[in-house]
């Protein structure tokens, strides 16, 4: 099942607010549609947001859309993924807009593949792997960034199992990541955010593997909750890698310097409707972890696996 795919100028992206218990595709028929889709995180992951964010510019195109403002528009959608820049920037560099998306969108599940063979190398046998958040076929066009990893080390043969963060607040882990693995018949447990620590520190996990939404000077953004795994990993001497492609790299900033997304208060207070706290509690909801790279293991991507930068 494809996170998106374009049909009829059309783009049908595969709503993810609404999975595992339901599976529909949301029909976007203009450039402010796909704007809705990327906030509401009907899509989500870096490289899917790019992908999506390109045919969104191929529907601004085909509207006669002033162009300009689109891009602009669209870049604010959500301003830590850096391959959502890259994507409109593509875009607007190119002659053919829809064929250039289709291009990306192809080039998308190569990249993914390239990296997972790659990724591999550093899975051994045996080997239990603790991921956070979500960084698989849902969060690209398919196949997956880390959960690629896991997939390509799965398809070698080795016998591995995986551990999924729940991924506070809106449970990525708990409700895409699990389901993909389960999708896939790879043996998957789920914990709270929380527990992290505890199963790395009795010995429980053998490597991280987390996606990236930003790679620059310093480190990398993730999902919140991914700086407290990396730092009990590198307490207990636990590799941590990321899986991210080369569009995710940002060689024009410090990690430091990047916009921080705040999100909504209410997907704090409590979950589908049903609130844990007062209304009138002051919340923070910073959706993204800044990792230093000192606490980095290797980057893998399309080319291989890199040092931190």
């Amino acid at each position: 099942m494809k996170t998106m795919y374009w049909k009829d100028d059309l783009l049908y992206l595969l709503d993810q607010t609404i999975l595992p218990h339901e599976t529909e595709y949301l029909v976007c028929g203009s450039y402010q549609d796909v704007i809705t889709a990327i906030k509401t995180m009907v899509v989500r992951g870096a490289p899917a947001i790019g992908v999506a964010a390109a045919f969104g510019m191929v529907l601004a195109y085909l509207a006669d859309e002033d162009m300009e403002k689109a891009a602009q528009k669209m870049k604010d959608a959500r301003p830590t993924a850096v391959n959502l820049f890259w994507a409109v920037d593509r875009i607007m560099a190119s002659d053919d807009p829809l064929k250039e998306a289709l291009l990306m969108y192809e080039e998308d599940m190569d990249t993914n593949r390239s990296m997972g063979r790659h990724g591999a190398e550093v899975i051994d046998d045996g080997d239990t792997i603790l991921t956070h958040c979500n960084a698989g076929a849902l969060a690209c066009v398919d196949y997956g960034t880390a959960l690629g990893v896991i997939r390509a080390a799965n398809a070698e043969g080795k016998n591995i199992s995986v551990v999924c963060d729940e991924t506070r607040p809106v449970l990525q882990g708990a409700r895409l990541s699990v389901w993909e693995m389960q999708q896939e018949n790879i043996p998957v447990k789920l914990i709270v955010d929380g527990a992290a620590g505890r199963l790395i520190q009795e010995g429980a996990i053998n490597k991280v593997v987390i996606g990236a939404d930003r790679v620059a000077e310093g480190g990398v953004a993730n999902k919140i909750g991914s700086l407290m795994v990396a730092l009990a990993a590198k307490r207990f001497n636990v590799p941590f890698y990321v899986a991210a492609p080369k569009s995710t790299f940002d060689y024009e900033n410090s990690i430091y310097d990047i916009e921080i997304e705040e999100r909504d208060p209410v997907e704090v207070l409590g979950f589908a409707g049903c609130f844990a706290a007062p209304l009138t509690t002051e919340v923070r909801n910073p959706s993204f972890d800044i990792v230093p790279s000192d606490l980095i293991t290797g980057i893998i991507t399309e080319d291989g696996i890199l040092e931190p930068f």
